[in-house]
């Protein structure tokens, strides 16, 4: 009975054992973090480039009021990094899970939510001081993250509350387009345009982050980060860590990240304006048929032709027919139409208008 019994404390003990082995790997298993979080700006002062709003927000750290903000803008740009930044400073480490409350795109945000989740929280009231001592100001703050993705009536039912709950919540909506916001809420807001980052700006950050993770880079290999990111910094950072993966002690190309960012070759793009012009409809068939089956997307196509149609040598005329129908093609192709057809169909016109020449 004795052995029986020691076999079975001996049984139980193992598993205690493994998962204090386990313990210290799957810490360093969480503190693998993409490099977007990790250097995501800590404070105020590591906001790039965005100088109108990081003067009001540091008037506001300094002791004077926060307004309900609005802050709008290409993705990429620091709005959420910025408003996160912010409150972890006005509220410390250990306030900040109480006094803010953000809420995304994924979260459930209908008119309900908004009645019962947000008004519970806007209602409560909280102290001036943090726990160490240091003031803090006497309202909470509500993220609103993608805001222009709220239904109307739930935007509605979000203005009342701004004005009642005012001596106690701060709102801070933050969307891409300012135009999905409706009237009276954007009439309640201060509102702040977010820039795309120049690229000297993103060059410098991209660079930082290089030093700091050992990566042997080139400077065509930035440039082409900076190229393909269009002012959306967090889109470089992230093609930056998946060519440092690909490239694992090896120097990162330009090549690589062309690759990487499904950006079509300028050569592939300029043979296919050349059989446009000079061409046939059988190659110009074969061009298209064999980008398509490369498995580049339609849409990044669409986006060079574009860049690439308005430096050529055609009339005005022939340029605002050809944009007129990548418009057609964009908007068709949004709705699930055939890419193939599609750029076939774009091509087929541009064919048409060199021909005038």
């Amino acid at each position: 009975m004795q052995a029986f019994l020691k076999g079975a404390t001996v049984q139980a003990a193992r598993p205690q054992k493994d998962k204090a082995v386990a313990g210290p790997s799957a810490e360093k298993k969480a503190k693998a973090v993409p490099w977007v979080e990790k250097y995501r700006p800590k404070c105020v002062d590591e906001v790039a480039f965005q100088e109108e709003v990081v003067a009001v927000l540091k008037k506001s750290l300094e002791g004077a009021d926060l307004p309900n903000l609005l802050f709008y803008g290409p993705p990429g740009t620091g709005k959420t990094s910025t408003i996160l930044a912010a409150a972890r400073e006005l509220y410390g480490p250990e306030l900040y899970r109480q006094r803010v409350l953000e809420l995304n795109a994924s979260d459930e945000r209908g008119i309900q939510v908004v009645r019962d989740k947000v008004k519970n929280f806007a209602q409560l009231t909280v102290a001036g001081t943090r726990p160490d001592g240091k003031s803090c100001p006497p309202f909470k703050i509500i993220i609103l993250d993608e805001a222009d993705s709220m239904t109307a009536p739930a935007q509605a039912a979000l203005r009342r509350t701004m004005e009642k709950e005012s001596r106690t919540t701060r709102f801070c909506l933050i969307c891409n387009y300012i135009s999905r916001i409706i009237e009276p809420l954007t009439s309640r807001c201060s509102k702040f345009r977010f820039k795309p980052l120049a690229n000297q700006i993103q060059e410098e950050r991209l660079l930082e982050i290089c030093e700091k993770e050992n990566l042997k880079y080139t400077k065509e290999s930035i440039a082409a980060l900076v190229r393909v990111s269009e002012g959306d910094l967090r889109k470089a950072i992230t093609f930056l860590q998946s060519a440092a993966r690909l490239n694992v002690d090896k120097e990162i190309t330009d090549c690589a990240v062309i690759e990487i960012a499904g950006v079509v070759p300028d050569k592939m793009i300029d043979n296919m304006l050349q059989i446009c012009f000079r061409g046939t409809f059988e190659k110009l068939e074969v061009a298209v048929r064999n980008m398509v089956d490369e498995g580049y997307a339609a849409t990044q196509i669409l986006t060079q032709l574009h860049e690439c149609v308005i430096e050529q040598d055609l009339s005005d005329k022939q340029k605002s027919t050809i944009t007129e129908k990548m418009a057609v093609v964009c908007k068709c192709l949004s709705d699930g139409a055939d890419e193939y057809l599609q750029l076939l169909s774009l091509c087929s016109v541009i064919m048409q208008e060199a021909s005038h020449n």
